[in-house]
């Protein structure tokens, strides 16, 4: 019972580092998931269109009465060159922001660079890519369904889906020094039917609205959805083996929900939702779909086979397909949805829509990681440095804790007052542990000392310990974020080890100043574990090391100073 309170923090925080190993040793290991059920039957792709496109089957389940096919490949605007909507052409478009590759088929976004952040320090003038078609397929589709009414079967009214060929103006569209909206306008053309499906940049932001206008020029109405998915497979690249993070889909509905890939094979989403947002995941990134706030849409997810593009694997979808719109003859109707692909910034992501800042993850401990960010970012606009802000607020949460953290360490220092006697009362009764319990216990209660006294405040900092653990790793703000000398990335492990080296040199000082615990299997397994949380957090993100470290060495000073007091009080 020696020192409960210290082997009781060091025992939680080892097993929540075991935890984020089994965690990922979980993912690493995961059984390959088995091919989605058929949801429909593969057919041949359309002339003139590679086999990497996508087949029917990647389309959202259509409503009553709805057509979810493909436009013919040859529907174009009349007056439209030959080889304008051919397979494989695209357009760049590049902004303040982003370059983005959209495929005139079907007007995906097949490719998207974040200009102004680089994959790496070593790399810098490389962009992250954050969408791409290839190797780990990460792609936003969308097109419009066609509600075919009873009495209305002529196949001149469907509507485009990501299979149709559109047609641009032109290959390369800019974002000028002079403009804050940039437009970018692919048309199709069926019969009586013409849509524009436009793409709108705005300076400074990575929100890209997607709009789609339909054209009636029939004699009978057409009604129609809009609908758009993020379609990816899993990264090859499983990250860190000891720093796990979610990769996966969400939505919202008023609460969070993640869905992980072998979740959307085994039970697809169906749900209706006004509002909400559809997204894929990834550590510091996410893309979401963001429909009106007022917009009641049905959320999907769906696992569909493998294409060529990505080797076979299988690919998963979340999306939405939006309430039906009436185009009366002779008249114009209007889609409209938001893509977020960029970066998780909580105040930009804040502002965007409800809910779309707990794509930063901080898992159950949220309600204690929020607030700590704020404080975190308030002090970075003071300091300007995420290490020193890391440092100021390591010393805040001591300092608020000051009196739990003092009633702990006078526990300690109790207990270690009367460490000989109870060493004595092993030796004495070694052979009988009945007796050796019931006279360690007379002898608390005659010395009015309590062996357990120091757990409460330990018990009590954890969750903020675990909610911070969470902040530093789940932050994309602290990602490339120098501190000084060496340390140029604090989302990065220390390219040295010299931070993990120094808390390991800390926790072997709080080892000395607590007295050794009387069991001996106890006292081996207390002078081991800083060598093993030393090579732990060696492959730590050096932010993270950076907290524990600086909490050592206050909780040091803290302890050295009250265990002098109360030693001297007697």
């Amino acid at each position: 019972m020696m020192q409960a309170s210290a082997r009781l923090f060091l025992y939680v925080s080892l097993a929540f580092v075991s935890l984020l190993l089994w965690q990922r040793w979980v993912e690493w290991n995961r059984p390959p998931m088995p091919p989605p059920p058929a949801t429909a039957q593969h057919v041949p792709a359309e002339a003139g269109q590679p086999s990497d496109t996508g087949t029917p089957d990647d389309m959202p389940e259509a409503a009553q009465g709805s057509l979810g096919t493909a436009a013919p490949a040859a529907d174009t605007p009349a007056g439209a060159k030959g080889g304008d909507a051919v397979p494989g052409r695209t357009v760049t478009v590049e902004t303040d922001l982003v370059t983005i590759e959209l495929a005139l088929r079907g007007g995906d976004v097949r490719r998207l660079d974040l200009r102004q952040i680089p994959v790496s320090l070593d790399e810098p003038r490389r962009p992250y890519r954050l969408l791409d078609n290839r190797r780990d397929v990460y792609l936003v589709q969308s097109g419009l369904l066609h509600d075919r009414l009873p009495d209305i079967a002529d196949p001149a009214r469907r509507a485009p889906s990501h299979h149709a060929g559109y047609v641009a103006g032109r290959d390369r569209y800019t974002l000028t020094e002079s403009e804050d909206v940039l437009r970018v306008p692919l048309t199709w053309r069926s019969g009586e039917v013409e849509v524009e499906k436009t793409y709108v940049f705005r300076r400074g932001s990575y929100l890209i609205e997607i709009e789609h206008r339909v054209r009636n020029r029939g004699a009978r109405p057409w009604v129609g959805r809009q609908y758009a998915q993020l379609r990816r497979t899993p990264p090859l690249d499983g990250g860190s083996l000891l720093l796990y993070t979610f990769t996966g889909a969400a939505y919202y509905d008023g609460t969070y929900n993640k869905v992980a890939f072998d979740e959307i094979a085994e039970a697809p989403l169906a749900q209706s939702i006004v509002g909400g947002w559809a997204a894929m995941l990834q550590h510091y990134f996410v893309s979401a779909l963001i429909p009106g706030a007022d917009v009641r849409s049905d959320y999907y997810t769906k696992a569909v086979q493998g294409t060529a593009r990505s080797g076979g694997r299988d690919e998963y979808l979340v999306g939405l397909r939006t309430a039906p719109l009436s185009v009366a003859p002779g008249g114009e109707g209007r889609f409209s949805m938001h893509l977020y692909s960029g970066p998780k910034r909580q105040e930009d992501l804040d502002r965007i829509a409800d809910g779309l800042e707990l794509t930063t993850d901080y898992g159950v401990f949220t309600v204690i990681s929020k607030p700590l960010f704020w404080l975190l970012n308030r002090l970075h606009s003071v300091f300007g440095n995420w290490g020193w802000a890391i440092i100021v607020l390591t010393f805040l949460i001591k300092l608020v804790f000051y009196k739990l953290s003092e009633a702990s360490y006078r526990s300690m220092a109790r207990m270690r007052k009367f460490q000989p006697r109870i060493m004595a009362l092993r030796e004495r009764y070694k052979d009988d542990r009945q007796r050796m319990s019931q006279e360690m216990m007379a002898l608390y209660r005659k010395e009015k000392v309590n062996p357990l006294g120091g757990c409460l405040p330990i018990l009590v900092q954890i969750p903020v310990f675990i909610a911070l653990y969470w902040v530093l790793l789940e932050s994309v703000e602290l990602r490339q974020a120098p501190f000084v000398f060496w340390i140029h990335d604090l989302s990065v492990r220390d390219p040295y080890f010299v931070l993990p080296l120094l808390m390991g040199a800390t926790m072997v000082v709080q080892h000395k100043l607590n007295p050794t615990p009387p069991d001996p299997i106890q006292a081996k397994v207390m002078m081991v574990l800083p060598v093993v949380f030393t090579v732990f957090f060696a492959f730590f993100p050096s932010g993270l090391v950076l907290y524990w470290f600086v909490n050592n060495l206050l909780s040091i000073s803290q302890q050295w100073y009250i265990m002098r007091r109360v030693l001297a009080e007697n």
